[in-house]
């Protein structure tokens, strides 16, 4: 069966939903229905109600490929995970790496509005500033991430976002011409060039034009107490109710229940304080992928 041969890699937050549907497009790329499929990196604490994927049914998933030039997947820890890199390696010696990245101060900020909006609630700390105080109480194991969350890591905001390292696993084992990086500042300011990129780069027709709808826009709620209502929905009754039918009750109000609208803006003083304490991360960065990203340290 048709192995994937590229692979989006994360980060989270930073266009890859939006990617993956724009590769999906192109009648030479073959991507599967499921995002975040996260067959590799055994070493990340992933929580879903579907078991994890064996490699049979991974390779099921991508059943029908054998017509398309390039088939790939995008799941977005790969890049925090210490061994993801190495198994995909071993996995496809001939794969190639599509890696998005933001200015991490902007990246964590929108993790965490991500994390208390989907549709479990990853975050129970509403106040960004509060989240980013109780980190290291949460790493130590002092304090608990929330039980029903996905990906504990995924509320460790600092460590996420500490890409230098992230990248620097995949320029160590594969060749820098199969790795691709795309800077979100430049995907958002002329999408269609990004993608245009990125289909060259996967060696297909780079002049089909996608339709580039936005997809993934910023969560919030209608109401926080119909959202404490629905989250509590999966585990009452459990008794009487059978499991399948409480998730779709949960899922039901998740959606009747779920709005879209932007970001309210950080707070500039913890803005300031966040991009001192990046500064140099965005440096090593800059440096590593030949970009000057200084513009992300500056107020």
């Amino acid at each position: 069966m048709r192995k994937p041969d590229f692979f989006i890699v994360g980060a989270a937050k930073c266009g890859t939903t939006a990617m993956n549907d724009y590769l999906g497009q192109h009648p030479g790329i073959f991507v599967p229905e499921a995002k975040e499929i996260h067959y590799f990196g055994q070493d990340l604490d992933i929580r879903t109600a579907r078991p994890r994927d064996t490699l049979e049914s991974y390779l099921a998933r991508f059943e029908g490929a054998e017509a398309f030039a390039r088939a790939g997947e995008a799941s977005v820890w790969y890049i925090y995970s210490r061994s993801a890199a190495q198994e995909i390696l071993e996995f496809n010696p001939d794969a190639s790496v599509i890696i998005m990245l933001r200015d991490p101060v902007e990246f964590m900020y929108s993790q965490h509005s991500q994390a208390m909006h989907n549709a479990l609630g990853d975050e129970d700390i509403l106040d960004f500033a509060q989240a980013l105080d109780a980190e290291e109480d949460r790493v130590a194991g002092r304090r608990p991430v929330p039980a029903q969350t996905t990906f504990p890591d995924g509320v460790f905001y600092r460590r996420i976002a500490r890409f230098t390292e992230q990248v620097q696993r995949y320029y160590d084992l594969f060749p820098r011409d199969r790795v691709h990086v795309i800077v979100f500042d430049d995907f958002r300011a002329d999408t269609a060039a990004a993608v245009r990129d990125t289909y060259r780069f996967l060696g297909v027709d780079p002049d089909f034009v996608p339709e580039t709808p936005v997809v993934n826009p910023n969560k919030t709620y209608r109401s926080w107490a119909v959202r404490k209502l629905q989250q509590r929905i999966p585990g009452k009754a459990k008794d009487l109710v059978p499991a399948a039918v409480r998730r779709r009750a949960s899922d039901a109000i998740y959606a009747m229940n779920r709005a879209y609208r932007p970001r309210d803006k950080m707070d500039p003083a913890l803005r300031l304080a966040l991009q001192r304490e990046f500064a140099s991360e965005v440096a090593a960065l800059g440096d590593l992928i030949g970009r000057d990203l200084s513009h992300w340290s500056k107020a």
